[in-house]
């Protein structure tokens, strides 16, 4: 089967001929825009746009679309990055290793953090009925208690608190429930300073 063959006239006195597939191509990529040619071919009485012809829309169209995507992407992306991450200066830890808790606490109050510890979920609800911390730091095994009920009582009273789990025991089933719950983050134990740290920039 022959290929159908275009003359195409683009700016003064330019033509060129090109293959109806190349053609097509270029079209959806955007190499040729609506308005910028003329086409012509046996069949026709003349030169014509090719937005103007039905076989050739839906290049144009398809062209339009991508278009539309990239704009709404773009957006998107300027609207996102608008947004100020929020500052973090009060922090809440919640976990039953005391000297975890005493170490991690005098790190983070050396970079000028304001820093909490609470070592059980009664005693963090006591903590959460009368302070808003901007990030806890939770441990999902409690003496007496499970992290992720916690996690879930946490949100209900503020959901813009930011959760960062800190576990030994985090199985795939698990991060995925505490994900749904809204933790910003999973630390594996033992960490180190920096990873807390990272996990506050971040």
């Amino acid at each position: 089967m022959i290929e159908i063959k275009w003359d195409i006239k683009r700016g003064l006195d330019t033509y060129r001929q090109i293959s109806d597939s190349r053609l097509k191509v270029w079209i959806a990529t955007g190499k040729i825009k609506s308005a910028e040619m003329v086409v012509w071919r046996s069949g026709f009485s003349g030169w014509r746009r090719p937005e103007e012809l039905e076989e050739l829309l839906p290049y144009f169209k398809r062209w339009e679309r991508k278009q539309f995507k990239r704009i709404r992407s773009k957006a998107k992306l300027r609207k996102e990055s608008s947004i100020p991450k929020k500052e973090i200066k009060d922090i809440l830890i919640i976990d039953d290793e005391k000297d975890l808790c005493d170490l991690l606490s005098e790190a983070l109050a050396s970079y000028g953090y304001h820093v909490s510890f609470v070592s059980t979920g009664r005693e963090a609800m006591g903590y959460l009925r009368r302070n808003r911390p901007d990030l806890v730091f939770l441990d999902l095994r409690l003496h007496g208690g499970d992290g992720i009920k916690l996690l879930s009582r946490i949100k209900d009273i503020d959901s813009k608190i930011i959760v960062n789990i800190l576990t030994a025991y985090g199985s795939p089933e698990v991060k995925e429930k505490a994900m749904r719950l809204g933790v910003h983050r999973f630390i594996d134990k033992p960490f180190s300073e920096e990873e807390i740290l990272q996990s506050i920039r971040s």
